[in-house]
């Protein structure tokens, strides 16, 4: 048993320093590229720089733990436990962002191999593909947000359904002694075809009277932190 513990941890290979200079330079490399990638491809507001800059130090890194690594089994299984007593918290705004972390690690886990021909034709597909669909947003839905007294129930039901044709959605339904609060889903088409009237959603509802507020909220996938 003691023997074979002894070549598992002796299955390192030996790398030059030129070696070890080009697996950093290579995921450097193309650490660079999701970084261009990421900026250009991000909508919305909440771009991150840091973010943005930490996906090519985690290339680097991930490159250098592989490097360390190389074919040691006995040193593969004892990162792998230092590594799981870390806790990561950060909020994930965009799902996007995912792809790029998986990205930045798979490039570094090719370039600390020495795998470096997958690492980049990987990445250049991989470019490829978001610099067309990358910046594909999620924000045709629209919410309306209505409160009133309950006393006008019916009067706000029965505008909501005829101002929109029966293509307002009936998502939430909050009440109390006093007052309700509908909140609607509908599409960014239904709701640009019914401001092109005369009088708006809004105007209908506050004549039926008994209005306290009507909120219109873009609804997207983003997360917020």
């Amino acid at each position: 048993m003691r023997d074979l513990l002894y070549q598992l941890s002796e299955q390192s290979p030996n790398l030059s320093l030129s070696d070890i200079f080009t697996n950093l330079l290579i995921a450097t490399v193309i650490a660079f590229a999701i970084y261009i990638s990421y900026w250009y491809t991000h909508v919305g507001t909440a771009y991150s720089r840091k973010f943005n800059v930490s996906l090519i130090t985690l290339t680097i890194l991930t490159t250098t733990v592989m490097t360390v690594i190389g074919n040691n089994i006995a040193l593969s299984l004892g990162m792998v436990g230092a590594l799981s007593i870390v806790r990561f918290r950060t909020a994930i705004k965009d799902s996007r962002d995912t792809t790029y972390i998986f990205w930045a690690i798979i490039v570094g886990i090719g370039c600390g191999s020495g795998d470096y021909l997958v690492a980049a034709i990987g990445s250049i597909i991989v470019f490829i593909v978001l610099l067309f669909l990358g910046r594909v947003n999620n924000n045709q839905r629209m919410l309306l947000i209505i409160k009133a007294k309950r006393t006008n129930e019916l009067d706000v039901e029965s505008t909501v359904f005829k101002q929109f044709n029966k293509k307002a959605f009936l998502r939430v339904k909050n009440t109390t002694n006093e007052s309700i609060e509908w909140i609607y889903e509908l599409s960014r088409n239904t709701y640009r075809k019914e401001e092109k009237k005369k009088l708006t959603i809004t105007d209908v509802l506050y004549k039926v009277g008994g209005i306290e507020y009507v909120n219109i909220v873009t609804q997207n996938d983003e997360i917020s932190g």
